[in-house]
């Protein structure tokens, strides 16, 4: 399965990344995390006998004190150092790009020249189309998800913003419409063009700008 990927996408050899980027790739899973749990917490105080709601009262108070020691610590990362303070500033010049994205495409994807193009990238992220099949059936084309399942959880509602907000998804969105296509398809098809102009923005050095054609 493993060779069959790497013929069909050819993905770049892995190469450590700088420690920068390991290092905001350990505090954006931290923050992830701290997240998750804090969810976990609030859920179980809906539920929860009121003998350990104090309890839980304090873990939950404790975990929104460390999120934001973390969310600080990120920041504080990325201005930092000079290259991530300017990548993070390119990205978030295209609406619909925020803190949280930014910050995640930044720790996972780490150097985009190892891209060469953007049709590798979407690849790598597990939002390029595959063909449903088999035999001498075939079915409709969806998103292969055989990527990066963090930065797609990520995409996911800066996509939904910015096809109300984005010059360029919003043509996207009124296309695809035109064409019938269901919520959900245009929602898919508006991540894949968010990432690629993020690709864009990161790969020429230029901020976000509706009229300038898309880094390929």
């Amino acid at each position: 399965m493993i060779a069959r990927y790497c013929r069909l996408y050819q993905p770049p050899l892995w190469q450590p990344e700088p420690l920068h980027i390991r290092q905001l790739l350990a505090l954006v899973n931290r923050l992830d995390a701290l997240k998750e749990m804090l969810r976990m917490e609030q859920n179980r105080m809906l539920v929860a006998n009121e003998i350990i709601m104090s309890s839980l009262q304090k873990n939950t108070e404790s975990l929104l004190s460390q999120i934001h020691e973390i969310q600080q610590n990120i920041k504080e990362h990325i201005n930092a150092n000079k290259e991530l303070k300017k990548s993070k500033a390119l990205l978030t010049s295209i609406p619909g790009v925020g803190d949280i994205l930014s910050c995640t495409f930044l720790a996972y994807v780490g150097d985009i020249s190892k891209f060469s193009n953007n049709k590798k990238l979407v690849a790598w992220v597990g939002l390029n189309p595959m063909q449903q099949e088999s035999g001498l059936w075939k079915g409709h084309s969806k998103i292969s998800k055989r990527g990066n399942i963090e930065l797609r959880k990520a995409l996911y509602m800066p996509a939904v913003a910015a096809l109300t907000h984005n010059p360029i998804l919003i043509a996207l969105k009124n296309r695809l419409a035109g064409r019938g296509k269901a919520g959900k398809s245009i929602v898919c098809a508006g991540m894949k063009k968010l990432l690629q102009l993020m690709y864009g923005v990161l790969k020429s050095g230029e901020y976000f700008n509706a009229k300038i054609q898309l880094v390929k």
